[in-house]
């Protein structure tokens, strides 16, 4: 069973996604990896608030006094938000990832078909392949 709407049964005004924020410990630090992993520019960053921008998308951080991860893997725990980023190659960007911050657990499910990495703050996203492109 689908739930999509069609444009006639959608609100007459919709909204639009301005910002996407995140909560962090260390707001600067998640800027500058984030912009790093995404190819963005850190367009702010403070002790409190961090921001980064690039190709229509902005993602801010926001610092949040004893900020605590969610823990991974956790079925105990109902899921946060997390990122899903798409790659040409798992190898190449595990690796890259890794070397501006990220880490690797060592539970990592969907039979290769992405990876799970933690940013600096120990939240997990997604690396998943990028689909090919037809000719």
């Amino acid at each position: 069973m689908g739930h999509t709407q069609s444009r006639s049964e959608r609100w007459e005004s919709t909204a639009a996604l301005s910002m996407l924020n995140i909560d962090s410990a260390d707001p600067a630090r998640l800027a500058r990896f984030y912009a790093a992993a995404l190819g963005c520019e850190v367009t702010y960053c403070d002790e409190g608030h961090g921001m980064v921008e690039g190709d229509s998308i902005k993602i801010g951080f926001g610092k949040v006094e004893g900020f605590r991860p969610a823990q991974w893997p956790d079925e105990a725990c109902a899921k946060r938000i997390h990122l899903d980023l798409q790659v040409d190659d798992f190898g190449e960007a595990v690796e890259n990832m890794c070397a501006i911050g990220a880490s690797q657990p060592d539970f990592q499910p969907g039979a290769g078909r992405w990876r799970v990495l933690l940013d600096p703050d120990g939240q997990p996203f997604c690396l998943s392949p990028r689909p090919l492109a037809v000719p």
